[in-house]
């Protein structure tokens, strides 16, 4: 295919023209998809609003990273997939052979290849993420249900990784979309989740995802003891998840979880950011602390099953949609809405 098609191109700060770019060439082992939906996300925003990412994206750049579309056209000797197909493609795909890859830590493969340019007519998938991380979509799943998948492996790998049981207590600090997941897969694995928010809004849509209780900062005096009082004798909770990104929301999950607990650092904070912690605490308590970043391909194929199962019900998330051409005011938006709505970008509209 060759002509124009459009686009949000990045060029800094908070600069996004939507303009009219090449479509992309595919090669050797390549597809093109026509995108039907990209949904926003915190990551997205946080590109938008420094102007870069530094593993992902210098602009000026096409950016954009959760979407779901329809195969346009096939380059040669690319298996198992043609045109018309309805398929989902990951943002990243690892290299396989080296030293992480071997150790079944595909996430933090020194090679992790990146692709952007969701928010676009058209998007380019290389190779790598064509056989490693590109699904088909069948026709029971929604192209917003699709694009909901790479976010979900990310959330579904950190509740592994952080070894969450049947029956544990589990406080989720954070009411944002990855927040609200964290909450709905922590009580479909029969976990009790108590839910921590700062907006009025957020306070229903935890309710909604089933935490069964939830501490809005604003509206308590203290909020670590308010989670510690709905644990037996205060002890604390087993598992603390901070899916926010902000120094403070580290520090207090630190001061929520039980002695032998496991708290994950799920939300990347700003780079060059240090946290305070009581080496006491963390010691003679035996706290573990962990982060967990991005996702494999086992959990991308474990949340697209989910998807497909209708376990997950995706598009709650989703708070409205937008034509490509408002993709600047919907993330203006997002940023005085601290991330917390997910908008499907349609393009074409």
């Amino acid at each position: 295919m060759n002509g124009k098609m459009t686009a949000a191109v990045l060029y800094g700060k908070e600069d996004v023209k939507i303009e009219q770019v090449p479509i992309p060439r595919v090669g050797e082992g390549e597809v093109l998809v026509k995108v039907q939906v990209a949904l926003t996300c915190g990551t997205d925003l946080k590109v938008y609003q420094r102007g870069y990412h530094a593993r992902m994206i210098v602009p000026p750049a096409l950016f954009g990273h959760e979407l779901a579309g329809v195969i346009e056209e096939v380059g040669p000797g690319v298996r198992g997939f043609k045109r018309g197909m309805r398929v989902v493609a990951l943002n990243s795909a690892p290299c396989q052979m080296c030293f992480y890859c071997s150790r079944h830590q595909e996430n933090l493969c020194e090679d992790l290849l990146f692709n952007n340019g969701a928010y676009a007519e058209y998007i380019r998938i290389p190779r790598r993420i064509v056989e490693l991380n590109m699904l088909a979509v069948p026709p029971n799943v929604t192209y917003e249900e699709a694009a909901m998948v790479e976010p979900l492996a990310c959330v579904l790998r950190g509740l592994h990784e952080t070894g969450v049981e049947l029956g544990d207590i589990v406080t989720v600090i954070g009411g944002g979309p990855i927040g609200l997941m964290f909450i709905q897969v922590a009580k479909a694995m029969g976990c009790k989740v108590i839910s921590v928010v700062k907006r009025d809004g957020q306070v229903e849509a935890a309710k909604h995802m089933g935490a069964h209780e939830v501490i809005q900062i604003t509206k308590v005096k203290d909020p670590i003891d308010a989670v510690r009082a709905l644990s037996a004798e205060r002890r604390g909770s087993d598992v603390v998840i901070e899916a926010v990104g902000r120094p403070e929301a580290w520090e207090l999950a630190v001061e929520m979880v039980r002695k032998g607990g496991t708290v994950n650092f799920f939300g990347g904070c700003a780079s060059g950011t240090k946290v305070q912690l009581d080496t006491n605490r963390l010691h003679y308590s035996e706290i573990t602390l962990k982060a967990t970043f991005h996702h494999t391909p086992d959990t991308v194929r474990k949340a697209f099953g989910l998807m497909v199962e209708k376990k997950i019900r995706s598009t709650d998330y989703i708070t409205g949609e937008a034509p490509l051409s408002r993709l600047q005011q919907v993330l203006r938006h997002m940023l005085n809405r601290g991330g917390e709505i997910k908008t499907a970008i349609i393009p074409g509209h």
